[in-house]
């Protein structure tokens, strides 16, 4: 064995003029046990990074402030860095930001919208539109008769002919001039706002 735990079980073996009784063996099983299994906890407290000149840098230590995250290829506990996938040799540095552009690609692009909720809203919209159309149109047929009927009651009144009307009470009356001068300016401001075109 080339390591410190395997030669220190070897020389404590090898130790001239000892006797090992049952219990000294249990001991030097025990620790060369014990030595053996923190080896590979050891190995694998290693931290792997790619450093600014594009070599792999294998430590147990973490690496310098100026290495981006992106950068650590493995930490301590198994835990790989962003770039993980990334595989770089001395002789294609320029690789890296090729190789690390692909997995970006892969993702899909969002457009932030939804194309239900799109076609939804445009419906909705146009369903609105057409009640405003809808609602416009009545208005603008009830000014319209509005306005004709206010024109023929204002020739009738300017042709000087005896008109008549029904009061509260449901009985009919003949217009006197001051009636009849208050009513025509009553048909006259109807006809100034519902015969002027929309």
């Amino acid at each position: 064995m080339t390591n410190g735990a395997g030669m220190w079980c070897q020389r404590f073996s090898l130790l001239p003029g000892r006797r090992y009784t049952g219990a000294m063996k249990l001991l030097r099983v025990t620790l060369c046990g014990i030595a053996l299994a923190s080896l590979p906890a050891l190995c694998l407290a290693q931290w792997q990074w790619i450093d600014k000149d594009g070599r792999r840098v294998f430590s147990d230590q973490s690496p310098p402030a100026d290495i981006p995250a992106k950068n650590i290829l493995k930490q301590p506990g198994g835990n790989k860095g962003k770039a993980g996938s990334i595989s770089i040799t001395p002789a294609e540095p320029a690789s890296a930001p090729a190789d690390a552009a692909k997995p970006v690609a892969a993702v899909p692009k969002l457009s932030g919208k939804d194309k239900e909720l799109e076609e939804k809203k445009k419906l909705a919209e146009a369903a609105e539109a057409d009640k405003k159309k809808a609602q416009e149109e009545e208005i603008a047929k009830v000014r319209a008769e509005n306005c004709d009927r206010a024109k023929r009651s204002k020739v009738t009144l300017d042709s000087g002919v005896r008109v008549s009307q029904t009061n509260a009470k449901g009985e009919r009356e003949i217009m006197d001039d001051a009636q009849r001068a208050a009513e025509v300016k009553r048909l006259e401001r109807v006809i100034a706002s519902d015969c002027k075109p929309a």
